[in-house]
């Protein structure tokens, strides 16, 4: 076993270990092991303390049910996310078949800068909320990672509408840690060094995939400039050329691939939803505010 890794078994007379684990991840929990650990280099709390750390413990076929209806929830939401990997493994075979091994010499190449618009966030530190109505969390790269915390920036509504971002935009992070992703979370502001990718003349799929088809390229690029921070220029984007089918083509590989996206999307929003009722469920479940049939 790693060191700073602590097992925990609970006794089974008293206590199921699912319960145990969502019990410390529970905000209950979080307090007890915090407000008792230590360490000015390392911050942590040692074995010795953790024994004594209280556990509320209700009746144990209560304890088993609170324990299984998180659980439920949680192999729903890795059912989702691997339901998504399979769905970006498909459209990801499609797309090279298509362009890559099975290409048409006879299609047209175009800049990706062409097929797509790439619109660069605001700098949001100057667009600070007016009040607490109209405002929206800022997407950083950070947040476009991991998601939204207690930490994250806000900024005012007041922005033109290309700089809100919502749920299934494209957002491309072109500085410092490079990735383009489906953003699967809720309506925010687009900060600078990320873009939003739209376009009026081509389904999301294409640019979103040929996007991920340069990923590595530009991360290779961003590299070579890393003096200070790694990052690409619209420049590479215009020296990045992509085949465009006819118009017939195109609309029969939409047919086939747009299913997918959606699908993706779909479920991205299903974990959203059940994520946070889990983080809802969580506390209360353990202060017994919300009790389980048992």
């Amino acid at each position: 076993m790693a060191q700073r890794i602590i097992t925990i078994r609970g006794k089974k007379q008293f206590v199921f270990n699912p319960f145990l684990k969502y019990y410390f991840q529970s905000s209950i929990g979080q307090y007890e092991l915090q407000s008792r650990a230590s360490g000015t280099t390392v911050f942590g709390i040692k074995a010795a303390v953790l024994r004594k750390v209280p556990v509320s413990l209700p009746p144990i076929p209560e304890l088993r049910a609170i324990a299984s209806v998180l659980s439920s929830l949680d192999d729903k939401i890795d059912l989702l996310h691997r339901q998504n990997k399979t769905l970006e493994a498909m459209a990801e075979t499609l797309f090279r078949q298509w362009f890559v091994e099975e290409a048409d010499e006879g299609w047209e190449e175009k800049p990706l800068s062409s097929i797509a618009d790439f619109l660069n966030g605001l700098a949001c530190q100057r667009y600070p909320p007016k009040n607490e109505a109209d405002k929206l969390p800022v997407l950083k790269i950070k947040e476009l990672r991991n998601g939204f915390t207690k930490d994250s920036d806000w900024a005012t509504t007041d922005v033109k509408p290309g700089y809100i971002v919502e749920n299934g935009d494209v957002i491309f992070s072109w500085s410092a840690s490079l990735m383009v992703k489906i953003w699967d979370g809720e309506k925010c502001i687009l900060n600078q060094h990320l873009f939003k990718v739209t376009s009026e003349d081509y389904p999301k799929w294409f640019y979103y995939q040929w996007c991920k088809h340069y990923l590595e390229e530009f991360v290779s690029i961003s590299a070579s400039h890393a003096t200070t921070m790694g990052h690409i220029k619209r420049g590479d984007l215009d020296a990045a050329m992509v085949l465009v089918p006819s118009k017939e083509e195109l609309k029969e590989m939409t047919i086939i691939i747009t299913p997918l996206v959606e699908k993706l999307i779909k479920n991205t929003k299903q974990i959203r939803t059940l994520e946070k009722l889990r983080d809802t469920l969580l506390p209360k479940l353990m202060n017994g505010e919300v009790r389980v049939r048992y």
